[in-house]
C-alpha cells in the first residue's frame, strides 16, 4: 500500500483490528503490523482508537498481560511447591484451568478454621467510591486474609504465584467464602467497569482484575458448581481442586462470565485469589 494515497478507515480494517485484539495480540503488536504493511501511523493510530462493532461497543479494549501457568509439553500433572497437581481441563478461549489436587485436605480444613469466626455478609465493589456493598445477587459469608498473615496464607500465596507464573504482590488478599444450603452468586464479572463511579480510585490500588482463582475448601453434599454461562461449562466443587480463569479486558468478549450455583445439601467453602495488574496496595 503507498503511503501517499489517501488511507481511510474502512469497517472491514475495523474488524480484523477487534479479531486482533480479541486473540490476545496487543494494540503494539497490531500497530506494527499495520506499519508494515504500508500504513500510515497517523492513520493506523486513529483506526485503533475508533469505536468497533455496531456502535454499542466502546472504542476497543486493549488486552493486558495476564497470569499464565506453564503447562507447555501436555503433561497430566505438574510439581508445584512439591505437590503433585493434575491438569483436569484447559480451554483457550475462555482462558480455564481446572486442577486437581492445589491444596491438601489439611490446608484446606486449616483456611476454613482459620476464617470461621471472622466471617460476615459477603460484598460486593460498590458501583461509587470504590467501596463495598451487600448485594441480594450474593448470597454467602466471606471474610479477606491479610496478604502473608500467617505461615499458611504465605505457604498458599507463594504456591500459586509459581503455579500462575505471577508476583504476590500483584494479587488481593485471599477471600474464603461459606454458602449455606441455597446460597449462591448470580452470574458475573470480576473485573471492573471502567466506567462506573470510583472505577479510578479501585484502579489505583492495583489496576484492573486480569484473573481468578477459585479454590475449593470442601465437598458440598449436592450442588454449589461455579459455572461459565457463555460457554455452558459447570465445573464441580472438589475438596483441594482449584479453577482459573483470565480475562485480558473488562470487556464481556473475554466470555469469562461465570457465578456459583445454588447449593442443594449441606456447605460450601471457597477460597478465591484475585490478579490485579500491577502491586495492590
Amino acid at each position: 500500500m503507498s503511503g501517499h494515497q489517501q488511507q481511510s478507515i474502512s469497517p472491514e480494517l475495523r474488524e480484523w483490528i477487534r479479531e486482533q485484539l480479541g486473540q490476545g495480540f496487543t494494540r503494539e503488536q497490531v500497530l506494527a503490523a499495520m506499519k508494515s504493511s504500508g500504513w500510515q501511523e497517523s492513520v493506523a493510530l486513529r483506526a485503533l482508537d475508533e469505536p468497533v462493532g455496531d456502535g454499542s461497543d466502546a472504542a476497543v479494549q486493549v488486552a493486558s498481560r495476564v497470569p499464565e501457568p506453564d503447562l507447555s509439553g501436555g503433561r497430566p500433572t505438574l510439581w508445584i511447591d512439591g505437590r503433585e497437581v493434575k491438569v483436569l481441563l484447559t480451554l483457550s478461549q475462555p482462558r480455564i484451568v481446572v486442577l486437581g489436587g492445589l491444596l491438601s485436605d489439611e490446608e484446606c480444613d486449616a483456611m476454613v478454621a482459620a476464617a470461621s469466626a471472622r466471617l460476615a455478609r459477603s460484598e460486593t465493589v460498590a458501583s461509587s467510591e470504590g467501596g463495598s456493598e451487600i448485594n441480594p445477587a450474593r448470597t454467602s459469608d466471606g471474610m479477606f486474609f491479610e496478604r502473608g498473615e500467617s505461615e499458611l496464607i504465605r505457604k498458599v500465596e507463594s504456591r500459586l504465584a509459581e503455579f500462575l507464573n505471577w508476583p504476590i504482590d500483584h494479587g488481593e488478599g485471599l477471600q474464603v467464602l461459606r454458602y449455606r444450603p441455597g446460597a449462591e452468586y448470580l452470574p458475573h464479572y470480576d473485573y471492573f467497569d471502567p466506567e462506573m463511579d470510583g472505577a479510578a480510585a479501585i484502579l489505583k490500588r492495583g489496576g484492573q482484575r486480569v484473573a481468578t482463582l477459585v479454590m475449593y475448601l470442601n465437598t458440598p453434599a449436592a450442588g454449589g458448581a461455579t459455572i461459565f454461562p457463555d460457554i455452558k461449562l459447570d465445573v464441580s466443587p472438589i475438596k483441594g481442586n482449584a479453577v482459573f480463569f483470565s480475562y485480558d479486558r473488562p470487556h464481556p468478549q473475554t466470555q469469562s462470565l461465570h457465578g456459583g450455583a445454588p447449593v442443594r445439601e449441606g456447605e460450601k467453602w471457597v477460597a478465591t485469589k484475585w490478579l490485579r495488574e500491577g502491586v495492590f496496595v
